[in-house]
């Protein structure tokens, strides 16, 4: 449902000509949004099936912007409680198999720090596809680390393996991890961001995770190592579902400068408004705006106008 506030898509545009003109037609909507009729007709039977739009004796009408806006949000909410949900039952596992690790081979608990890191190394080194990172405190290794960190990585990227990582969103204003970031996107890597991921995880192509978690009544951390297992598969599909939740970053997005005039376009770009309007809004040409635009999307690592909105608020431009 995301990409029906997005103009530059079918959906946006099929709601956004019935915002502009209610109670239309299919031959209306085919040329206010130069669609074709067999596009026009699919994009309404999902909107209607969404709850964007209403259908009566054959006449379309959108509902309220503000409520569709309300409802994105909502499932947004609803999708992030059910990831916590899901942490805190993959914590009571690990609580569980943590007193009867003995019973489960495909577990391991680790407690030692030092143990912690040599694993992750070594589950890079082992990696042949992809390694998926989803990286929040807590944060318990020596400063030397990660910059040997920083060097795996390269090595690992130069032999073709993908990294993706997943950042918290506060890390731009970590005076280490920020710089790492920045570096590492720079080298290859594939990151995105989100406010507050729910777990800290390492994932070695399909055989093997690192799930860490603060320790239980101490100062610290704990590990539990898992090997190819059901346990994996499902910390695997949680990684997935944390990737496509996330926002794409680029390195440039961590400049956090923004003059004036970029913050109306972002203005009008969030609220829908085209390039074209943006143009004759502030009196300046289109190839003006587009140039300016397109540079945002980038900063902000954004895909749509409605996503870039959303970043731009999350990064205090607005």
């Amino acid at each position: 449902m995301g990409d029906v506030l997005d103009v530059e898509t079918d959906h946006g545009r099929v709601y956004r000509a019935l915002v502009g003109q209610p109670r239309t037609r299919v031959p209306g909507i085919v040329e206010r949004t130069g669609l074709s009729v067999e596009v026009v007709e699919t994009t309404l039977r999902d909107l209607l099936d969404e709850g964007a739009v209403s259908e009566l004796g054959g006449a379309w009408e959108a509902h309220s912007p503000a409520e569709v806006t309300e409802e994105l949000l909502r499932r947004d909410a609803e999708r992030q409680a059910g990831l916590r949900r899901n942490g805190l039952e993959l914590e009571q596992l690990f609580r569980f198999v943590r007193r009867e690790s003995g019973h489960y081979g495909a577990l391991e608990v680790i407690d030692d720090t030092a143990r912690i890191s040599w694993t992750a190394q070594q589950m890079q080194r082992a990696a042949k596809e992809q390694f998926r990172v989803v990286d929040r405190p807590p944060y318990f290794a020596p400063d030397e680390y990660y910059v040997n960190q920083e060097v795996m990585q390269r090595e690992r990227m130069d032999a073709g393996v993908v990294y993706r990582t997943i950042y918290f969103e506060s890390a731009f204003d970590d005076p280490l991890i920020g710089p790492n970031m920045a570096r590492m996107m720079a080298a290859g890597e594939q990151a995105r961001t989100m406010e507050d991921p729910p777990i800290k995880l390492l994932l070695a192509d399909y055989d093997s995770a690192v799930l860490t978690l603060e320790a239980e009544g101490a100062h610290g951390v704990v590990s539990l190592f898992v090997r190819p297992s059901g346990l994996l598969d499902v910390l695997s599909g949680v990684f997935e579902t944390l990737w496509k939740l996330s926002v794409p970053v680029s390195a440039s997005r961590i400049e956090g400068f923004v003059d004036d005039r970029d913050r109306q376009i972002i203005s009008l770009m969030a609220s829908g408004a085209t390039d074209d309007a943006i143009a004759r809004r502030l009196n300046l040409s289109r190839r003006t705006v587009v140039r300016r635009t397109a540079a945002l999307f980038d900063r902000l690592g954004a895909t749509t106008r409605f996503q870039a909105g959303v970043q731009a608020s999350r990064r205090g431009w607005l």
